[in-house]
Order: structure tokens, then C-alpha cells, then sequence
């Protein structure tokens, strides 16, 4: 069984946020909540990098250790979801997760927060596939329709790739080697992974 990825491809990433937007519009998320955003390490500055991070859909998910409820749970590809009529509105999932991923609708305090909300890889939740209950708590739910999560299919530099987690590193791979990595970006300098279009190649 596949397990489902994402990868932003920083070199790609122009900081144009259609991902966020597709997204927000695709699900009909809440507002205040954002499941995706884009992120700009050293904005403005020679060496600006933007990455686009959600929900990496962790193998060992944090967030599911520490649920008192144990409303997340694993499907067989991978995507770690959660089911929001178990949700307390307590936190944990957001101090624990690494990239921010858990939103709440409200900063107030526990239990008056509302209920938890992340990406879901576009794969709805634990209702009825495309049944109008998953729609308005998790929204849509593109693969089980056998369609990629709407970011990635927006992306207009294909900076965001999702899927099979083998074929994501594959194309990666692929471009990486193409920047003129000749080792397909396994070694440890990091001089070596840049890629200057104005040198030549030796």
C-alpha cells in the first residue's frame, strides 16, 4: 500500500500562496483557521527560501500520542486523520506537532477553543465518503474520488507535490539531479545542492 506524502520543493516555491488559497476554498475552512500556509525563511534577503507547510501526515504522528481522546487515527495510506466529535479543544496536538498543523477556531481558553482542525490530505473524515456531514466538518474529499489534495494540484510551479511517497522522491530526486546534484542530493554539503544558473556545467 502507498503512503501519502507531501514535499515542497523550496527552489520552486515563489511564495504565491495559491496553495493556501485553494485550499481554504476547497474545504470551506473556517476563518481564522488555516490547514496550510506559507512559510519565508530570511524574507527579503539574498538566500530567501519559502516552503509551503500543513499536516506532513507523520508515520509516527506525534499529535496521536498525545490526544487524551484518541481522536486521531492512521488510514492504510498513511494520512493521519481525526474525528472532531471526540475532540476536547485541549492542545495538545498543537504543542505537540513539530510544523503547527492543529488550528482552533478560537484562542480561547481549554475547552472553549472549538474544535480541532488540520489538513486532512484532502481525504475527508471518518463519515460516510462525500456524505454531506464529511463535507461540512472536514470538507472534500478528493481521494476518495482518486484525485490528488487541491494544493498540490494548484500549484503553479508544482513546488508542492503530493502522493505515493515513493514517487514524490523520485521526481524530486529527479530535479535535484537535473540542478546539477550529481549524487541526487545525498551528500552531506550543502554548497553541492545549490544550483547557479549562471556557471556552467563541468
Amino acid at each position: 500500500m502507498a503512503r501519502m506524502k507531501f514535499l515542497c520543493d523550496s527552489k520552486r516555491c515563489i511564495e504565491c500562496n495559491g496553495c493556501v488559497t485553494a485550499c481554504k476554498n476547497e474545504n470551506e475552512v473556517e476563518w481564522g483557521v488555516n490547514r496550510r500556509r506559507v512559510v519565508t525563511i530570511n524574507d527579503g534577503e539574498p538566500g530567501e527560501t519559502s516552503i509551503s507547510v500543513a499536516c506532513m501526515h507523520c508515520s509516527d504522528a506525534p499529535c496521536m500520542a498525545v490526544c487524551p481522546t484518541d481522536c486521531f487515527y492512521q488510514t492504510d495510506d498513511g494520512i493521519v486523520l481525526h474525528n472532531k466529535d471526540l475532540c476536547i479543544g485541549c492542545g495538545y496536538c498543537l504543542y505537540a506537532c513539530p510544523f503547527g498543523a492543529p488550528q482552533f477556531p478560537s484562542d480561547a481558553a481549554f475547552g472553549e477553543r472549538g474544535k480541532m482542525d488540520k489538513c486532512t490530505f484532502c481525504a475527508g473524515g471518518p463519515e460516510e465518503d462525500n456524505s454531506p456531514e464529511e463535507k461540512a466538518k472536514y470538507g472534500a474529499n478528493r481521494i476518495a474520488e482518486g484525485k490528488l489534495p487541491m494544493c498540490a494540484e494548484m500549484c503553479s510551479t508544482k513546488a508542492l507535490l503530493a502522493g505515493d511517497a515513493n514517487e514524490v522522491s523520485d521526481i524530486f530526486r529527479e530535479r535535484v539531479i537535473y540542478r546539477g546534484h550529481n549524487d541526487g542530493a545525498w551528500s552531506m554539503s550543502e554548497e553541492d545542492l545549490a544550483y547557479d544558473a549562471t556557471q556552467q556545467k563541468a
